[in-house]
C-alpha cells in the first residue's frame, strides 16, 4: 500500500500545478443579466439562499417550504421577503448540511469569496450576514470584478432559442461577449422540442417569429431551429445542451417526424410520441452539428419536476428533479451507428447514474472518437462522486476522453469553489497513480493541468479558431 504521507504530499504538490490555472467554464446558468447589468448583488440571503436549490430542497426535506425562504410562487402568492429572516432561517438549522457539499460550497465562498472566517450557526447568523452584506457594498464585489478575480476565462451561459439574446448583445457591445468572448451563450433547445413541455406551442411560435421561418411545418421548425443555433454562435456559443429523461435515440424518416410534430402542434402527442420525437431530434441536432461545429452536450436521466407539488406551487429548477437509471449502450446505438466515427462531431456525455460509469460509459467514450465522458453533475458533483468517476471509467477511456470540469452552476460566487474542489479531487487520484508507480510525476502533472484548463478549452472549442 502507498505511504498515505506521501500520497498527501504528491497531491499537494500535483494540486499546486493547476490551482491557479484560470478557470474554464464551458456549461453552467448564471444569469447573463448579472455581468451585461453589472449591478451590485442583492442581501446575501437572495444571493446565496433563495436561488440554490441544492439548499431549499434539504430544507424542504426537513418539513421548511420554500416560501419562508423567499423562492417566488408561481402564483405570485406571498413568499418571505426579510432576508435576515432568510439568513436566520438557514443558519438554525445549518446542522442539516454536515457532510453534504452544499456546505463545503457555501463556507468555502464564505472564506474565500468575502473573507468571513466566522463559523455559521444560529448564535453567529446575523454576524455573518452583516459581514457578507459589507462586502457586498464594495465595489470590488460587482459581477465583473469579481469574475475578475476569480481568474474565470471563459463562462457559458445557457439559453433558449426563445431568447432573443439581448444581454449577451450588450456583454459583446461591452467588450465581453461575441465570439472569443469572456461571456458566451449556450443552445439548449428543450423547451421547443420537449412535446411535453407546459407551453411547447407557444415556444414554437415564438422561436418562429425570432428566426423569421413559419414554424407550422415540420420543414420550417427545422430551419427555424438552423437560424437560431447561427444566432447562437453568432453571439458566441459553440455548443448545444440537450436535457432528456433518457438517452434514447431514434432515427425518423422526414415523413415519420413531421407526423409526430404535427400531433404536437395539435396538442394531440402521446408521451411515446414526445420520446419518440425527442429521440430523433438528437439525432437531427447532430447533423446540424457535423454542419455548423456545435458541441453537442448531452444530459439525460433526470426525472424532472418529480415533485408534483412543489413544480405546482413554485416551479422548475427549485429542487423537485429526482435521478432515474438510464441505459446508454442501446439507447445510444443509433446515433453513434449514424455517426460516432465522424470526425466533425463533438458529444459530451453527462450521466446521473453512476451505475453506468464503468459499465457502458467508459467503454462507449473509448470506442467512439466522437464521444467524450462529461463531468458527474447536479447529484454526483460531490468530491466523493468525482472520485469514483476517475476510479470507474479511466480504465476503459484514460484521462482524455473526458472532457475536464464543468460547474453546471446558478450560484455565481461558488464557480471559484466548485472548480477549485474539482482540482484537489483530481490531484488526489493522480497523486495515488504516482504512489503506486503506475504514472511518473511529471507525467501526472502535465494530466493534472490538461484536466483543470488545457482539455475543457480544446474539447469544447474555446481555443481561438477553433470553432468551424
Amino acid at each position: 500500500m502507498p505511504d498515505p504521507i506521501l500520497t498527501t504530499d504528491l497531491a499537494r504538490e500535483l494540486y499546486a500545478v493547476a490551482r491557479d490555472l484560470p478557470l474554464i467554464s464551458p456549461h453552467g446558468h448564471v444569469d447573463p443579466a448579472l455581468l451585461a447589468d453589472d449591478q451590485p448583488f442583492g442581501d446575501p440571503a437572495r444571493l446565496l439562499i433563495v436561488p440554490d436549490h441544492y439548499v431549499t430542497r434539504m430544507l424542504l426535506s426537513q418539513g421548511i417550504p420554500p416560501d419562508r425562504l423567499g423562492v417566488p410562487r408561481r402564483d405570485g402568492g406571498p413568499v418571505e421577503s426579510d432576508p435576515r429572516v432568510i439568513w436566520r432561517l438557514l443558519a438554525a438549522n445549518w446542522h442539516l448540511f454536515r457532510g453534504t457539499p452544499s456546505r463545503l460550497w457555501l463556507e468555502q465562498t464564505f472564506r474565500t469569496v468575502f473573507e468571513v472566517e466566522t463559523p455559521l450557526s444560529r448564535d453567529t447568523a446575523d454576524e455573518v450576514y452583516d459581514a457578507i452584506a459589507a462586502r457586498l457594498a464594495e465595489p470590488g464585489f460587482r459581477p465583473r470584478a469579481l469574475f475578475e478575480r476569480f481568474g474565470i476565462e471563459v463562462l457559458a451561459t445557457t439559453e433558449s432559442p426563445t431568447d432573443d439574446l439581448a444581454r449577451h448583445a450588450k456583454l459583446a457591445a461591452d467588450g465581453w461577449g461575441g465570439p472569443g468572448g469572456r461571456v458566451i451563450t449556450t443552445f439548449r433547445p428543450d423547451d421547443v422540442v420537449d412535446l411535453e413541455r407546459e407551453g411547447w406551442a407557444g415556444n414554437v411560435a415564438r422561436m418562429g417569429e425570432l428566426a423569421g421561418e413559419d414554424t407550422g411545418t415540420y420543414d420550417g421548425y427545422l430551419a427555424a431551429l438552423r437560424s437560431r443555433r447561427q444566432a447562437f454562435i453568432e453571439a458566441g456559443a459553440t455548443s448545444s445542451d440537450h436535457g432528456h429523461p433518457t438517452a434514447r435515440t431514434v432515427a425518423l424518416s422526414p415523413a415519420e417526424a413531421a407526423l409526430l410534430y404535427e400531433r404536437g402542434l395539435r396538442g394531440e402527442a402521446s408521451a411515446a410520441d414526445a420520446e419518440t420525437f425527442r429521440g430523433h431530434m438528437i439525432l437531427e441536432f447532430a447533423r446540424m452539428s457535423i454542419d455548423d461545429g456545435l458541441v453537442m452536450q448531452l444530459h439525460p436521466g433526470a426525472s424532472r419536476d418529480y415533485n408534483g407539488a412543489l413544480f405546482a406551487t413554485h416551479g422548475r429548477d427549485v429542487g423537485g428533479d429526482i435521478p432515474q437509471p438510464t441505459n446508454y449502450v442501446h439507447a445510444l446505438r443509433p446515433l453513434l451507428e449514424a455517426y460516432g466515427m465522424d470526425p466533425r462531431l463533438r458529444v459530451v456525455l453527462y450521466t446521473l447514474d453512476e451505475t453506468a460509469f464503468s459499465r457502458e460509459l467508459a467503454p462507449l467514450a473509448g470506442g467512439y472518437p466522437a464521444l467524450f465522458l462529461g463531468a458527474p453533475w447536479w447529484f454526483l458533483d460531490t468530491p466523493d462522486a468525482m472520485r469514483r468517476f476517475r476510479e470507474a471509467v479511466t480504465d476503459s477511456a484514460g484521462f482524455y476522453n473526458t472532457a475536464g470540469f464543468v460547474d453546471d452552476t446558478r450560484a455565481f460566487c461558488s464557480i471559484p469553489v466548485r472548480h477549485d474542489v474539482a482540482r484537489r479531487v483530481d490531484a488526489a487520484h493522480l497523486a495515488s497513480l504516482v504512489a503506486q508507480d503506475r504514472l511518473p510525476f511529471d507525467e501526472a502533472a502535465e494530466t493534472m493541468a490538461d484536466l483543470a484548463y488545457h482539455l475543457p478549452k480544446r474539447i469544447f472549442k474555446l481555443e481561438k479558431g477553433a470553432h468551424s
